[in-house]
């Protein structure tokens, strides 16, 4: 494990511990909402600033891009947060949420963690070092088709220009898998991807820090991560197919069929 990813998982932790103490006061709690259904609450910022602060502390001339403070200008290395990836879920209670914290060097990923600490679950990744779940290894399931696999998704609703497009895909999914599943955390539908508890999985607009640290995670659990076309581009269009490479094969066939000109990749 590199020491990125050492730092990375310090400060999930630190950020986890100020989300689970707020979990059992949400009525306390101020909320805002930044854009149609985008919510963000004092529990985000918080967990954003001590990850942000941890992370200074190690590496004072990275840049940074999180979801609540934007962009930080630095060097060729980056940091992509989300302090709390399904706050939505988190204000109701729901406890599917998690912490995301990517590191990327000129464009590559390099560290990755996702943690949720409601079932204190630390998944990491560090580049060409595979992916773990605390202290065992993660690996895709060799699930070869569709018939019988479960697969997750997200529902477009802060964007919905392509929202007819997604229910197409829903639709043609549906018809031979053994179930859909959305349980409204991007950072961990991929995560669970890379544990094998999914197959599959595909979102559209989603952004950078909703998924980076899952995208390497599922890569470095030997599953295949592309754009909504089967291209490499995921992380600028915020459209995204994952999974194991059969699955992730027969997903992208039955997705592009459904997909309008104007969704380039």
């Amino acid at each position: 494990m590199n020491p990125t990813t050492n730092i990375a998982i310090r400060a999930a932790r630190a950020a986890g511990s100020i989300i689970m103490r707020s979990f059992s006061r949400l009525d306390s709690l101020r909320v805002s909402e930044k854009n149609t259904n985008d919510y963000v609450s004092d529990v985000d910022r918080s967990a954003e600033a001590i990850i942000i602060d941890t992370i200074r502390k190690a590496y004072p001339s990275h840049a940074i891009l999180a979801e609540e403070s934007g962009s930080h200008a630095g060097d060729d290395y980056q940091w992509i947060i989300d302090p709390l990836d399904g706050t939505t879920n988190f204000l109701h209670g729901f406890p599917q949420f998690a912490v995301s914290i990517a590191m990327q060097y000129r464009g590559q990923l390099e560290s990755a963690v996702v943690y949720d600490p409601v079932r204190d679950e630390m998944f990491t990744a560090s580049h060409g070092q595979g992916a773990q779940l605390n202290d065992r290894r993660l690996r895709v399931t060799d699930q070869k088709t569709l018939k019988g696999a479960l697969i997750g998704t997200g529902i477009p609703f802060r964007d919905q220009r392509y929202i007819d497009a997604y229910l197409a895909i829903m639709k043609d999914m549906v018809k031979d898998t053994a179930g859909i599943r959305r349980p409204g955390s991007a950072a961990l539908d991929m995560a669970y991807v890379a544990a094998g508890r999914t197959d599959g999985f595909w979102e559209l607009g989603l952004s950078s820090w909703d998924f980076a640290a899952g995208a390497l995670i599922v890569r470095e659990a030997g599953g295949t991560v592309t754009d909504i076309r089967g291209g490499d581009r995921y992380l600028e269009s915020g459209n995204v197919i994952a999974g194991g490479i059969r699955v992730h094969g027969e997903m992208v066939k039955r997705i592009k069929p459904n997909l309008p000109d104007s969704l380039a990749f």
